[in-house]
């Protein structure tokens, strides 16, 4: 076992911490449940806010522009070939390629609105897609 580290007790909470020190951990959480209720607490408060006071400067950052990832290419291969065609402008060859290799990169960089348009066609073709 580690060394524990000595906690001065002040001599108000003495009598109370003994008692809590003879509990099982079955009751220990059973009593931190009926101290949450009671008081309308949460022993994780502290950690919920620091992660709230971290979402602002998140939420400051709003992304514009997203990478388009074919993740699977579904069962009718053909048809996502043709579309990976007309939105890279590649080769027949190259689009089967790039199909083939999935989960792989389609487009990076791409507007919102544009990348949620390739993404509709990419899916109605029969692919998976994600945007990143």
């Amino acid at each position: 076992m580690e060394d524990k580290k000595e906690i001065e007790v002040p001599a108000k909470f003495a009598s109370l911490v003994s008692e809590i020190e003879k509990m099982s951990v079955l009751d220990l959480a059973e009593l931190v449940k009926i101290l949450e209720e009671k008081f309308g607490v949460s022993a994780a408060a502290p950690a919920m806010m620091m992660s709230a006071a971290a979402a602002p400067a998140e939420a400051a950052e709003v992304k514009d522009t997203f990478d388009i990832e074919l993740t699977d290419s579904g069962a009718s291969k053909i048809n996502v070939i043709k579309v990976v065609r007309t939105i890279t402008e590649l080769g027949l060859k190259e689009a089967k390629d790039l199909v083939d290799a999935a989960p792989k990169l389609v487009r990076e960089g791409v507007k919102k609105e544009e990348a949620e348009k390739i993404k509709k066609e990419l899916e109605e073709a029969g692919a998976k897609v994600t945007l990143k």
